[in-house]
C-alpha cells in the first residue's frame, strides 16, 4: 500500500474522493470540478473544490491524466475508498436465487467449483477464478488395499467427492489377505471422513506412541496407512489448480485493451502460476481480500484488481475464489458477490 493511503484527510475531502471514485467507476472519464460539485451536493465555490482536489492530488489519491482538467483516482485513492468510504450493495434477489440454485444444484464438487467460476464471471462481467482444494485437503471416505505381487500393494483411496486415488505401496514382507482386510477395517473405522492432512498428522502421532502398547493389527494398519498416504501417487498429487471463466470479458475494458498488455494477461491466465500463487496466499485469510494494482506483487496484474474470499468446509479452509478485473471496477457490487459465493460454496461442501 502507498504511504499516501495512510495519510488522514478531512471529512470533506473524503466525501469528494468518494464521489469522484464512484463517478469515475461508473463512466470511465476524468471528473471535472463542476461535475464533482453537482454530484457532491455541497454549496461550495469552484475555487474551494479545486483546492480540495489539489490537496488530494498532492497526497497521491487522485491524478490529472494528460492535459485534462478532470481527475481520476489512483491506486492509493481506490485503496482508501475500499477501506473506508465504500457503501456495499447487497445482491439483488434474482442474483442471490441464481447463485443458490446453481451452486446447490451441483452434487459434484468439481462441477460446483466450475459453476462458481462461471457465475462470478457472468455476474461481474469480468474473469471469475476458483482455486481448487489442495489434494491434502480432500476428505478420504474409504481406503482399500489390493495385493499386486510379493512386497507390493495397491492402495485405493476414495474421496468424499467420489474421486479415486491410486497409490503403490512397497512392503517389507508379504501381507496376507486377512491382514489387509483387518487393516482396511481399522483405517476406515478410525479415519473415514477426515482430510489427508489430518490423517497424516494422526498417523504420525500414532506411530510415535508406545509400540509396546499396540497390538499387531494396529501396528500393521498404521504402517500400511502411513505408506499409502506418503506415496507419490499421481503426478501433481498435492497440487491445487485454478478454474478460470470469462477471461475474454477483460477485452471489453479500454484500460486493459492495449494489445501487449492483453497478451501478457492472457499468458498469465494460460500459465496460471502467478495467479495460483496469489490465490494460495489467500487461503488462510479472514474474509474478503482486495489487491489493487501493484499490491498483488505481480507486474502482469499491475492494472488489475483481484478480489478474493476463501471457502470453507466446516472449520477447514478448502480453497479460494474471486474475480479479476480492471482497477476501475464496481467494488461496491463485486465484493458482496465474491463474499456470498464463497459462503454458499462452503455451505454446500459442508452439507456433502
Amino acid at each position: 500500500m502507498s504511504q499516501a493511503a495512510d495519510t488522514p484527510i478531512n471529512e470533506r475531502a473524503q466525501h469528494f474522493l468518494k464521489v469522484l471514485v464512484e463517478r469515475y467507476i461508473r463512466e470511465g472519464q476524468p471528473v471535472g470540478s463542476r461535475t464533482l460539485a453537482r454530484d457532491a451536493g455541497l454549496e461550495l465555490s469552484p475555487a474551494t473544490i479545486r483546492n480540495v482536489m489539489a490537496d488530494l492530488e498532492e497526497l497521491g489519491f487522485v491524478a490529472s491524466p494528460h492535459t485534462s482538467a478532470g481527475r481520476v483516482p489512483t491506486n492509493p485513492g481506490y485503496r482508501l475508498f475500499v477501506d473506508s468510504l465504500i457503501s456495499l450493495k447487497p445482491l439483488q434477489t434474482l442474483e442471490m436465487e441464481r447463485l443458490r440454485e446453481e451452486i446447490e444444484g451441483d452434487g459434484d464438487p468439481k462441477q460446483m467449483l466450475a459453476s462458481a467460476s462461471r457465475l462470478l464471471s457472468d455476474l461481474t462481467h469480468m474473469a471469475g477464478v476458483v482455486l481448487t482444494p489442495h489434494r491434502s485437503q480432500v476428505t478420504v471416505q474409504q481406503v482399500e488395499f489390493v495385493p499386486l505381487s510379493t512386497g507390493r500393494l495397491l492402495a485405493v483411496l476414495v474421496t468424499a467427492s467420489g474421486e479415486v486415488l491410486n497409490r503403490i505401496v512397497e512392503t517389507e514382507r508379504e501381507v496376507s489377505r486377512s491382514e489387509l482386510e483387518q487393516a482396511t477395517n481399522y483405517i476406515n473405522s478410525h479415519f473415514s471422513g477426515q482430510t489427508l492432512e489430518t490423517i497424516r498428522r494422526r498417523l504420525l502421532e500414532g506411530m510415535q506412541d508406545d509400540r509396546d502398547g499396540m497390538d499387531r493389527i494396529m501396528t500393521q494398519a498404521l504402517s500400511l496407512a502411513s505408506a499409502a498416504l506418503s506415496a507419490s501417487g499421481d503426478k501433481g498429487d498435492d497440487d491445487a489448480d485454478i478454474v478460470l471463466a470469462g477471461q475474454t470479458n477483460l477485452m471489453d475494458f479500454d484500460e486493459l485493451a492495449e494489445m501487449n498488455q492483453l497478451r501478457q494477461l492472457f499468458d498469465a491466465f494460460t500459465e496460471k502460476q502467478e495467479i495460483l500463487h496469489l490465490l494460495d496466499r489467500c487461503i488462510s485469510a479472514e474474509g474478503v481480500q482486495i489487491y489493487i494494482g501493484e499490491e498483488s506483487g505481480y507486474r502482469t496484474l499491475e492494472n488489475c484488481s483481484v478480489i478474493t474470499a476463501p471457502y470453507h468446509a466446516g472449520d477447514q479452509a478448502m480453497g479460494v475464489l474471486g474475480v479479476i478485473g480492471p482497477t476501475r471496477m464496481a467494488y461496491d457490487r463485486v465484493i458482496p458477490i465474491v463474499d456470498v459465493t464463497a459462503k454458499l460454496i462452503g455451505a454446500a461442501l459442508k452439507s456433502q
